[in-house]
């Protein structure tokens, strides 16, 4: 059940959300709401593909 919800937050993120990585966005430039955003989204891919 947790797995299912991840996995339809993970594409929810990957629709709605902006990925920084196309961007080429530097890591020690990035604003704290930047942040907020890739750790938020690394938070939900890390418990999508447990």
């Amino acid at each position: 059940m947790k797995k299912g919800l991840f996995k339809v937050l993970a594409r929810a993120n990957k629709l709605l959300l902006p990925s920084f990585t196309k961007q080429q966005l530097d890591l020690t430039k990035a604003k704290k709401w930047q942040l907020a955003i890739i750790g938020w989204r690394a938070y939900v891919t890390k418990n999508s593909l447990d």
